[in-house]
């Protein structure tokens, strides 16, 4: 009985020198400084924002725009899928039909201060009319600049055109 105690007694003695050698020669003191050391001379990965942007992804929802068929023509044929799929209910449309018998919109307006950014209403427009673009930089000063028209929507749409069809023809397959 006395043989178990002393090999725990001597194991606890030992446990407690390799702690106090450790703590004496600083391991975790000198493990953290040879990680600070190798990653030092590494090149850094710190983008300079303003000047350098990181990659967006394509699935990236930022701005909302209105899209254009290329003959100038509005995409938006005022289905309403949108608005009435839009959870936080920030979409308002407003329509009628016109002389040639298509509906289109008369109003079209988002509260982006209530948009959460889900994608829904441009995942159920049919014809790809409303989009998220890529744009993510649109701080305001008050917040009726986020009260978004059909004129300022159909502007970003002008604007990000050209992002917006690549971002869509490379989620093409994934639609």
């Amino acid at each position: 009985m006395s043989g178990a105690r002393d090999d725990r007694n001597r194991g606890a003695v030992m446990s407690v020198i390799v702690q106090s050698a450790k703590a004496f020669i600083l391991k975790e003191l000198i493990g953290g400084m040879w990680l600070t050391l190798k990653y030092f001379f590494r090149p850094k990965v710190t983008l300079n924002y303003p000047f350098e942007k990181g990659v967006l992804s394509p699935r990236f929802r930022g701005e909302h725009a209105l899209r254009r068929y290329p003959t100038g023509e509005e995409r938006c044929i005022a289905c309403k899928l949108c608005e009435a799929i839009c959870p936080a209910q920030a979409i308002t449309i407003e329509a009628e039909p016109r002389a040639d018998g298509l509906r289109r919109t008369t109003r079209y307006d988002i509260d982006m201060t209530k948009c959460i950014y889900c994608g829904y209403c441009e995942e159920s427009c049919p014809v790809d009319a409303i989009v998220e673009g890529p744009n993510f930089e649109f701080a305001t000063e008050t917040r009726e600049e986020l009260m978004y028209d059909k004129e300022k929507l159909l502007a970003n749409g002008d604007r990000w055109e050209n992002e917006i069809a690549m971002r869509l023809k490379a989620e093409a397959p994934y639609r």
